[in-house]
């Protein structure tokens, strides 16, 4: 026996097997019923494993008129391993910082994926990072601003579908990537590009070595040292679209897809830092932050004068977080990075204003 309730007087009512219509004995009103013999689909099977508990439920924002500020950071070091690097972790609690203090991101609006988390869900393994993507963009409304932050080691691999201007897809490292294997280029532009509607936006800063194209954006901007550009079609010749819905997407990348990033203490001078993630931060600490093509010369400026063994002074925010943490930003050895921007669509970079 199944419950209805009747139609008119919502009382329960008894229906048969194999019944299709009952008649309620109190109001004497009809009613039908679809298909009683189609029994309701099973719940899903329970996983000990999803994704990783949101800090807010995705939705409307909470007292945010213009929309909902959201982040994922994730700092990966690689500790007591051949790939160690001494400060993504720094990375990661800098970037946390910046987008708090100067960007007013709401604290419980950023999901950090560290190995100094207790939780299991935040550890930044392959399926915690996808999963993180997941609810980074899951819910996306307009007027949304998303920021995707990552230092850790990057790799490349040879890529065989001909989307790729020189032949190769650019991976990110997890921290079980020797196991589980790298995320590539076409999963992250899937999974953080495409889902964005018209009216959000997405910032990407990724600070790991071959990073140029990370995102598989359709335009990277080419920048000479004198500040002059232009911009690359990095559109597939297959025509496979790898913009969004509609909305902004814009990445920062620690250097171009053949070169590698610096994981130094030449620049702040206090601990070691990703080069681009600490460049970065400093141009927008240093008033440089105002339009992108500002804050790109800016970067490539203050990692050109650590090359040259000038240094540089940390920016006023992050100074004294620097001074307190010792824990080991970016995946590589060596100086060779040229800091590159890439987007969906092609602007002005000297006068669109840089916002998050």
């Amino acid at each position: 026996m199944m419950l209805v309730d009747c139609s008119r007087c919502r009382t329960p009512l008894q229906l048969p097997p194999g019944a299709r219509t009952i008649r309620c004995a109190i109001c004497s009103a009809v009613t039908r019923v679809a298909d009683p013999l189609v029994a309701p689909p099973p719940p899903p099977p329970h996983h000990h494993y999803s994704a990783p508990p949101p800090p807010f439920a995705p939705g409307p924002s909470s007292g945010q008129p213009h929309g909902r500020k959201r982040a994922v950071i994730v700092g990966i070091s690689y500790r007591n391993s051949r790939h160690e690097l001494k400060g993504c972790l720094n990375d990661a609690k800098c970037m946390r910082f910046l987008l708090v203090n100067r960007f007013k991101f709401p604290p419980d609006s950023i999901l950090m994926l560290t190995e100094e988390e207790t939780d299991p869900f935040r550890i930044p393994t392959k399926h915690n990072i996808r999963m993180a993507m997941h609810w980074l963009v899951v819910g996306c409304q307009p007027g949304d601003s998303l920021v995707f932050h990552y230092s850790g080691h990057g790799s490349q691999q040879r890529n065989y579908n001909g989307d790729e201007v020189d032949g190769y897809d650019e991976t990110l490292c997890p921290l079980d990537f020797e196991t589980q294997g790298m995320i590539v280029d076409d999963e992250i532009n899937a999974m953080l590009v495409r889902p964005i509607p018209r009216g959000a936006k997405l910032h990407a800063i990724v600070d790991a070595c071959h990073s140029g194209t990370m995102l598989d954006l359709p335009f990277l901007c080419r920048m000479d040292r004198s500040g002059r550009y232009m911009w690359e079609d990095h559109r597939p010749r297959s025509g496979a679209w790898k913009g969004s819905s509609g909305g902004e997407v814009i990445s920062f990348s620690g250097c171009d897809d053949d070169q590698t990033s610096a994981d130094t203490d030449s620049l702040s001078q206090v601990t070691s830092t990703g080069a681009m993630t600490y460049s970065f931060i400093q141009a927008i600490e240093h008033g440089q932050g105002t339009t992108y093509g500002s804050i790109l010369n800016a970067m490539r400026a203050s990692i050109r004068s650590s090359d040259n063994g000038l240094g540089g002074s940390a920016g006023s925010l992050v100074t004294s977080l620097l001074t307190m943490l010792v824990t080991g930003g970016s995946g590589g050895i060596g100086m060779r990075q040229e800091p590159q921007l890439t987007a969906n669509e092609q602007f002005d970079v000297y006068t669109k204003p840089f916002s998050l």
